[in-house]
């Protein structure tokens, strides 16, 4: 067994570690940011358009509203007709002459 005549370098490893690391964070960092600006511009736009969804809420319930009253109102209105009820008529001729001599009564 031989004895390398170079000293050991505990540090290359290391820094070839700390390279990596860096290289990375450089990589990542665009798109890190990307995605952390856009949430924030996301949450800048809700809160100053937070007045107008609320006025849209409102508007939104007040519609809900207004269509329910308008189809109970319609549902529960009713037209005065005649109904037949679809009485059944007799075979027999005497009957049958009596309901048209009644008939004929009525106006």
């Amino acid at each position: 067994m031989t004895i390398s005549s170079r000293p050991s370098r505990p540090w290359g490893t290391l820094g070839a570690g700390a390279a990596a690391v860096a290289a990375c964070a450089v990589c990542c960092a665009g798109p890190l940011l990307a995605v952390l600006g856009s949430i924030g511009v996301t949450s800048a736009i809700g809160a100053l358009w937070m007045p107008v969804l609320a006025v849209l809420a409102v508007a939104a319930g007040l519609g809900v509203l207004v269509v329910r009253r308008r189809r109970r109102a319609a549902a529960c209105r009713t037209v005065a007709a005649r109904a037949d009820l679809g009485m059944p008529r007799s075979a027999h001729p005497r009957i049958r002459t009596a309901a048209r001599q009644l008939a004929e009564l009525e106006p």
